[in-house]
């Protein structure tokens, strides 16, 4: 892997990961509903190949994969899994996703393998992985209050105005929603009261990690240093070992000598 420009859409479109963007501005996509993970399982479980956005939405609001009752439950599911998930074949970051989701071995490595898109895709999911989260699964099992998630979206006013438009009701409802949502990725146990599970290192999440920074035109030598590995549990002095491990078991390929580093997630078994 060598240092590169980020990449573009077969329309000539710059690749955008939000989760990775410093200027990404914060939604509230989940005050409505949750991470909607179950969902998107079972609407790529309905194909054996990653498909357009026009494919898709026909599975969901023709072929009603998810089972859904009306027509316009089945539009808004569609609408918030393709705000969420990108799904679109034609989408760098879905295709690396969709590559790495076709080599997942067991529902946890799947599971977390979404989380991971989904961060990328969202910078509010991103931050609360990286800065509040990630010290509670390192500490895991570690009670996680949603009392502490509405404090951080408080404290981000500051340096995302857009937040301060929300009302007291979305942002607990985000908050909420959050919750929630690690707790289906695996990353949380619990229903009223959750702590949080420290996640195993897993091939298919940590190679759509390096594929995303590589597709926002992270250098090498940043890359085994960006704190995005975060999201894993992963300390930036952790990654290359991290690395290195799977380097070791055929995982992909990693070797770093210096302040060269050659890192292929295609070679992989």
């Amino acid at each position: 892997m060598t240092a590169q420009p980020p990449k573009q859409t077969s329309n000539g479109e710059k690749v955008v990961v939000p989760g990775l963007c410093g200027g990404a501005p914060y939604l509230s996509r989940l005050s409505a509903r949750s991470a909607l993970y179950t969902e998107l399982h079972h609407l790529l479980d309905a194909e054996d190949r990653a498909l357009s956005p026009a494919e898709y939405r026909k599975c969901v609001v023709i072929g009603n994969c998810l089972a859904k009752p009306s027509t316009a439950a089945r539009v808004k599911h569609w609408q918030e899994l393709k705000s969420r998930y990108r799904l679109d074949a034609e989408d760098p970051l879905f295709a690396a996703f969709w590559a790495e989701w076709a080599r997942c071995s067991s529902e946890a490595e799947r599971s977390l393998t979404a989380y991971v898109l989904l961060a990328l895709n969202d910078r509010l999911v991103a931050d609360l992985g990286t800065e509040w989260l990630y010290p509670l699964l390192r500490r895991a099992p570690k009670e996680l209050r949603l009392a502490d998630v509405l404090a951080f979206i408080q404290r981000a006013f500051r340096a995302h105005p857009e937040a301060r438009a929300w009302s007291e009701e979305t942002r607990v409802a985000l908050a909420q929603k959050y919750m929630a949502s690690i707790r289906d990725f695996g990353l949380a146990r619990g229903t009223v009261r959750k702590t949080s599970i420290r996640p195993a290192l897993y091939g298919a999440p940590v190679r759509l990690l390096v594929r995303a920074l590589g597709l926002a035109g992270v250098a090498p030598l940043d890359l085994v240093r960006a704190p995005a590995f975060k999201l894993l549990c992963l300390d930036t002095n952790e990654v290359i070992d991290a690395l290195g491990e799977m380097n070791r078991v055929g995982a992909l390929r990693f070797r770093m000598q210096g302040d060269v580093v050659e890192l292929d997630v295609r070679g992989g078994a």
